[in-house]
């Protein structure tokens, strides 16, 4: 009898994910057998664990903190996971064990299903020069934004990134933001901040443009005041649970062999869930 297909989630520690609420969901809608566990794996022991993934029993991975960089050595990355710069997702193919990475998509995928029309957006602004930043800057200028403007309290970071992907990314020091706010058709914050137990961000949207997008990558709270205040102007916006549903699309597909869909449903099953913590 075979054995139905296994994936995992490789983290340490093993934080409560809802990675395993969302892949259980689409098994189930989608009639497949087959499972989805946290595998709580310390550094030390990463390697090992990644290069017996299939001898444990799975097809394949989600990948999450501290292993995202370590996970690409391992591994052979696609150009999205080498461009940013880490990878969330492993799957084997033709016998060998690749990775991407679906934080980009997930970001692209989730402004189109919240904001048709974005990406007439010429000028971008996105705070924060992190690993999120790095698949949003990437998928921003895949998709043909001319400029990002890149702010990061830390100006040599975001300088770094201008190096990585070249002269449309334009770093500015966080104390500029008010004076590229105008100009910006999509404000994205890849940040912490505005999370609960975090400081709060300090940017005004009403120096927004009027027809602009706004998209926070934080999704606890669900709203966050940076969305809210958005959302009094009347612009369109993004939340951050939005790209958490569509980045776990791929690897699904990758794994099971079924493209599974973001449903409203699929979406008030984890904000329930969220209200929990």
């Amino acid at each position: 009898m075979t054995k139905a297909p296994a994936a995992c989630l490789i983290g340490w520690p093993a934080a409560h994910s809802r990675s395993p609420l969302i892949h259980h969901y689409w098994l189930r809608t989608l009639g497949i057998a087959g499972g989805y566990v946290i595998e709580a794996v310390p550094p030390d022991d990463l390697r090992d664990f990644v290069l017996r993934l299939s001898l444990h029993g799975f097809v394949g991975a989600n990948v999450t903190i501290p292993h995202k960089e370590s996970v690409l050595a391992l591994s052979t990355p696609d150009a999205r996971a080498k461009a940013v710069g880490a990878a969330n997702t492993l799957w084997f193919a033709d016998g060998e064990l690749r990775s991407t990475n679906t934080d980009v998509e997930g970001f692209i995928n989730n402004l189109d299903a919240s904001a048709p029309g974005w990406d007439t957006a010429e000028e971008a602004l996105v705070l924060g020069a992190g690993g999120s930043s790095r698949a949003v800057v990437f998928g921003l200028l895949e998709r043909g934004v001319s400029r990002v403007h890149l702010a990061n309290r830390t100006i040599a970071r975001a300088e770094a990134l201008t190096k990585q992907f070249g002269p449309n990314v334009h770093p500015i020091p966080w104390n500029a933001i008010n004076d590229v706010l105008p100009r910006a058709g999509l404000l994205v914050n890849t940040t912490s901040l505005g999370m609960h137990g975090q400081p709060s961000l300090d940017v005004d949207v009403t120096h927004l443009p009027q027809a602009a997008v706004v998209a926070d990558l934080v999704y606890v709270p669900l709203v966050t005041p940076l969305l809210a205040a958005a959302q009094a102007r009347g612009l369109k916006t993004a939340d951050g649970l939005g790209m958490l549903l569509h980045q776990a699309v791929r690897g699904f597909e990758l794994w099971f062999g079924q493209r599974p869909q973001v449903t409203a449903e699929l979406r008030a099953l984890v904000e329930t869930d969220l209200t929990k913590s």
